[in-house]
């Protein structure tokens, strides 16, 4: 393969590093072992996150899992 056809990637723009939470944090439900990552700046893991049901005007209502 010559020079001429080689495929050259540009670099990404640099900008703000990704928010980090404390490693090693453990979901809060009870019973759960599960450790969270440390990017996910939440208590409790996917599982256990309590269910979000939108009603009228945008407002979202938290109902307890």
């Amino acid at each position: 393969m010559s020079s001429d056809n080689a495929i050259r990637a540009t670099r990404a723009v640099p900008g703000r590093a990704p928010q980090q939470a404390t490693p090693g944090r453990v979901c809060e439900a009870i019973d759960c072992e599960t450790v969270l990552s440390r990017y996910n700046k939440r208590t409790f893991c996917h599982s256990h996150w309590p269910i979000v049901i939108p009603i009228q005007r945008g407002v979202e209502k938290k109902v307890a899992a």
